[in-house]
């Protein structure tokens, strides 16, 4: 890859809107799209999603955690997803929030930032082992050009009860996140290293513009944010921050998933 990470978000928020589709293969999800609870249904899934994803949009987030609760035959399924996902030429990020130390981190960075079957342009990553631990994710994201979308201040309530914690200099958690972040993206017009924010979340947002990187933004859709949220919370980082839609579009089954899309997306463009 030639370009950064942080400059190919960039010009496909550009080219074709906000929108992050996610790939979250739920109960609820599988359910109405007609598939069993089985790993048969989830590669049946997988492919009717495939056989009509719309290539138009900026990025796709397939969430691990779907995957895994069929094992190993999950894994696989995950694998293909990712591979076609490649070749269609999606923007891939994997939603897996990996965190370690040492050499398990650098056998993360290996399997989703380096060249194995597994491999995306952005993986999700938790910093509450340390920001410092996630270093070999940054490593390898500088090396391959891909990108790591670090948890800042998450649409959960039940993250505040972390990530508000003041620390011993004065800084909330989520701010000293924040602040390394934005001190790896220095020196570089848009930066490769993201910040997951989320979009239910409306203050503290004069800090945003401070962030020279992606940003990741969930929430939208059945956690409560909207479309005409979105100016009024990333105005400032508008160039460079995902919309991320999962349950919402997919639980319009096969029928409406394009339609919801299309009507999603025109609602995101709109707006910003």
């Amino acid at each position: 890859m030639s370009e950064s990470f942080g400059t190919r978000l960039v010009e496909r928020i550009s080219t074709y809107g906000p929108l992050c589709v996610g790939i979250d293969p739920s109960v609820e999800v599988l359910e109405a799209w007609g598939q069993e609870q089985s790993a048969d249904g989830l590669a049946r899934f997988v492919d009717a999603v495939l056989s009509v994803l719309p290539p138009n949009i900026a990025a796709v987030k397939p969430q691990a955690a779907f995957f895994e609760r069929f094992g190993a035959a999950g894994w696989s399924t995950l694998e293909h997803l990712l591979t076609a996902l490649r070749e269609r030429g999606h923007l891939v990020i994997l939603d897996a929030k990996r965190s370690d130390i040492g050499s398990s981190a650098e056998g993360y960075a290996d399997a989703y930032l380096g060249n194995g079957p597994m491999s995306v342009d952005a993986v999700t990553a938790t910093p509450y082992l340390g920001v410092g631990a996630l270093a070999p994710l940054l490593a390898a994201a500088n090396t391959n050009d891909r990108g790591v979308f670090i948890l800042c201040r998450t649409s959960n309530p039940e993250g505040r009860s972390i990530q508000d914690v003041t620390g011993h200099d004065g800084r909330p958690v989520w701010q000293q996140v924040q602040d390394t972040v934005a001190e790896w993206n220095q020196g570089t017009n848009i930066g490769s290293m993201g910040l997951v924010i989320g979009a239910t979340l409306r203050d503290h947002t004069d800090r945003l513009a401070a962030h020279n990187g992606p940003i990741l933004a969930p929430g939208f859709g059945r956690q409560g944010a909207t479309a005409e949220d979105f100016p009024l919370i990333f105005s400032s980082v508008a160039d460079r921050t995902l919309a991320n839609y999962s349950r919402f579009l997919l639980n319009t089954g096969p029928s409406g998933f394009v339609d919801a899309i299309a009507e999603t997306s025109a609602k995101l463009i709109s707006s910003s």
